[in-house]
């Protein structure tokens, strides 16, 4: 164990948006009697910039946080702390350094995230790092490796590497935040500002239970998903010495260096991501009202349909964000965690039509009836959706899946049926690598 850290819990924050230009103060956070408080800043109020419209909304004095969600914290703030594989991160190191978690308020760990979160907003005061910043180059192989010892629990996991890369994000497999250079010759500390020539990327490793091939077959799923018409960001393989690649995707809370507000819709409408809270219907009204675009709402009916018949049954509301630009228009993120998955319980988080377990077209139709999508229009994009699935064997001989897990997951998509296994095509001369440090960049099947 390292040495001791002298703690003292903070009960007021300063938050902070910053577009990349600068921060902007935006209001204060307080921790009093197991309550959180919030206050806009009165400047902040004359800006018309809603944060979190539905459940924060600009008016003046203090807010009582949410009761029975997210220990007493907005939903907007809530966003910006990790869960899953970042908190267990962050409670490894701080028992490390002779701090108990169950020491720290939201607060406390909103001033760990400070500045280097996802998203925008930032937080004021910070406690010291946890891990010292380091912007040299990664090894993927050694933090794969790394990030299985503390899946296993063991003493001799480095954590602070891990903690300098893969903090914030949520979820629960291991991530990295890093930046890829513009020839992807080169691989950097990604978690702050990059140099020029360099974009922000997060690279996930296997979790307990994932198949050798979790990053090829999450790759060709968001290729399968791109056929659908599913925006999804840029995706790429990187090189492993084990399996076939480490899934990486471009953030999109980053547009270079200038940061993007983003908000989750378990953020938005203050809903645990971890209980059954809501169904699709609720999500598409709830991109209708935000966006107020109706190519959004049938986008995230396209992902509703894709989600469906691909079997991605993780799709709790902590999947579905929105982006605020700086003028305070909001529009759909590009789609995230996208994979095979069987759900809890193995059901969708989220119900289709009222159904969770085995969703069917009539359930989809219902959707479309209630958020508005016209019944052509819905048919038009399950089939499309449905023919993209069909061609799952493509997708995965492509990426590099196993033999083993394209038969299991074409059995759950497309129903027994005989495969051959289908040629890899060979990429055109731009996605060629001429080095091995190079990774591997995804292609559609044609």
């Amino acid at each position: 164990m390292t040495g001791k850290r002298e703690f003292r819990r903070i009960t007021q924050l300063k938050v902070e948006i910053d577009f990349g230009g600068g921060g902007r103060p935006v209001g204060r956070l307080a921790w009093r009697d197991r309550v959180v408080y919030f206050e806009y800043d009165p400047g902040f109020l004359s800006s018309r910039l809603e944060i979190s419209p539905f459940r924060l909304k600009l008016f003046p004095g203090l807010v009582e946080g949410p009761t029975g969600v997210f220990e007493r914290l907005p939903g907007v703030f809530n966003d910006s702390l990790p869960d899953g594989w970042g908190r267990l991160l962050m409670d490894r190191k701080l028992r490390d350094v002779g701090i108990q978690p169950g020491q720290l308020t939201p607060l406390d760990r909103l001033a760990w995230v400070g500045s280097h979160g996802m998203g925008a907003l930032v937080y004021k005061p910070e406690h010291h790092a946890l891990a010292a910043a380091d912007g040299g180059a990664i090894d993927l192989d050694r933090l794969a490796e790394e990030s299985q010892r503390v899946l296993d629990d063991s003493p001799k996991a480095v954590l602070d590497e891990l903690l300098r890369v893969g903090g914030p994000p949520h979820g629960a497999r291991p991530k990295a935040l890093v930046g890829l250079s513009s020839d992807h010759a080169g691989l950097i500390h990604g978690v702050d500002a990059l140099p020029e020539a360099h974009e922000h990327w997060i690279v996930k490793f296997r979790a307990v239970g994932d198949p050798l091939d979790i990053g090829a077959i999450e790759h060709a799923y968001a290729e399968m998903a791109k056929t659908a018409e599913v925006d999804m960001p840029p995706t790429i393989l990187f090189p492993a010495t084990k399996g076939p690649g480490y899934f990486g995707i471009k953030r999109f809370d980053r547009l270079g260096n200038r940061r993007v507000h983003m908000h989750t819709a378990s953020g938005l409408l203050n809903v645990d991501h971890t209980l059954p809270s809501m169904g699709y219907a609720t999500l598409l009204k709830l991109t209708r009202s935000l966006t107020r675009d109706q190519a959004a709402v049938e986008q995230m009916f396209t992902r509703m349909a894709f989600n469906v018949f691909a079997h991605n049954r993780d799709d709790h509301t902590k999947n579905h964000s929105f982006l605020m630009s700086e003028t305070g228009v909001w529009s759909v993120s590009p789609a995230y965690d996208v994979t095979f998955s069987a759900g809890p319980g193995g059901e969708h988080a989220l119900d289709i039509g009222g159904e969770g377990r085995r969703p069917g077209m009539a359930n989809i139709l219902d959707v479309a009836d209630e958020v508005g999508v016209p019944r052509g229009r819905a048919e038009e994009i399950v089939d499309r959706v449905r023919a993209a699935v069909d061609r799952w064997p493509e997708f995965a001989a492509f990426t590099g899946v196993s033999n083993a897990m394209t038969t299991e997951i074409d059995k759950q998509l497309n129903g027994a049926r005989k495969l051959a296994r289908t040629p890899r095509p060979a990429p055109a001369p731009e996605a060629v690598l001429k080095t091995a440090a190079k990774p591997s960049v995804g292609r559609q099947p044609k």
